[in-house]
């Protein structure tokens, strides 16, 4: 494996000036960081007051990363490396408490689809395809989630946010039956859960995300199938039906770091568009309150 690499300066630049925000003063980590929704948290934090720590796998040259020029200033540190490796997530909370000498959160956005290694129906799944999807979506969370908690321990507060998926415990058997993904994320939630009842003592949240279908590369196959888009339409009926954005789902990332959910725990925040609450047969008509 690669070694995780870090940004960091021999005389890093110590920061003048704490920005303002929700998230002001706090230290954020994100597994995940350098794509898709993952990039959006670190945006959504930074833009919220955080100092961070993003990690993740060399971004393509295409990827949109707003918050590249805060790695001048030294708001945000960025750390390369695979999360199926438990180093990578050591080095990203190691560099946050060297840097900033503490950690507030963790956000774990990690993962992927096992599709290319043969997740689909249980029936024909290979035992590489369920053992790597099941290493990506699930042992990366084990990883970082632990690498997070003794400092968390030690400070006597955090918050850290897991991504899961609708797919946990709302199937769509047509169009997306990957069944290791979906037994992962199922088993994140379960995790998430466990962990929050037992860290609430020490003052630690643990929640988690579940998204939707939402517009990142991961999606792109989805979204270029014309029965999947109809099938979504009726599916995620908000905002006139179809993906949402990584932006969603990380304004509701920033609410679980935020001391506005001081009291939140073992919490699933579907950001899914009504996936969960809708029937995809079905297209209700609206009509006036009056009616």
């Amino acid at each position: 494996m690669n070694e995780p690499v870090d940004d960091r300066d021999p005389n890093p630049v110590v920061r003048q000036t704490q920005p303002s925000g929700r998230l002001a003063g706090k230290v954020i980590v994100v597994m995940g960081g350098t794509g898709g929704i993952g990039a959006a948290v670190v945006e959504a934090c930074f833009a919220g007051g955080a100092t961070l720590v993003a990690a993740g796998l060399m971004p393509k040259a295409a990827t949109p990363l707003p918050w590249l020029p805060a790695l001048r200033h030294r708001h945000v540190r960025l750390v390369i490396g695979d999360a199926r490796y438990p180093e990578t997530s050591v080095v990203a909370v190691r560099l946050a408490i060297q840097t900033w000498g503490r950690l507030d959160g963790l956000v774990h956005v990690a993962g992927g689809s096992g599709r290319a290694l043969g997740d689909g129906p249980l029936h024909e799944i290979p035992w590489e395809g369920w053992t790597e999807t099941l290493r990506w979506n699930l042992e990366t969370v084990y990883h970082s989630n632990r690498a997070a908690l003794e400092p968390l321990m030690r400070a006597g507060q955090g918050s850290i946010v897991n991504i899961t998926s609708v797919l946990a415990d709302h199937p769509a058997p047509r169009h997306f039956a990957t069944h290791a993904y979906a037994a992962a994320k199922a088993a994140v939630v379960g995790l998430t859960r466990a962990a929050a009842a037992f860290y609430a003592p020490w003052n630690i949240r643990v929640n988690a995300v579940a998204p939707g279908l939402i517009q990142t590369p991961m999606a792109e196959r989805a979204l270029a199938d014309d029965q999947i888009q109809e099938f979504l339409r009726r599916k995620q009926p908000l905002g006139q039906g179809g993906p949402g954005l990584p932006s969603d789902v990380a304004a509701a990332v920033v609410y679980l770091l935020s001391d506005e959910s001081r009291l939140v725990t073992g919490q699933v925040i579907a950001v899914d568009g009504g996936w969960t609450v809708t029937d995809s047969g079905a297209v209700a008509i609206r009509s006036s309150p009056h009616d």
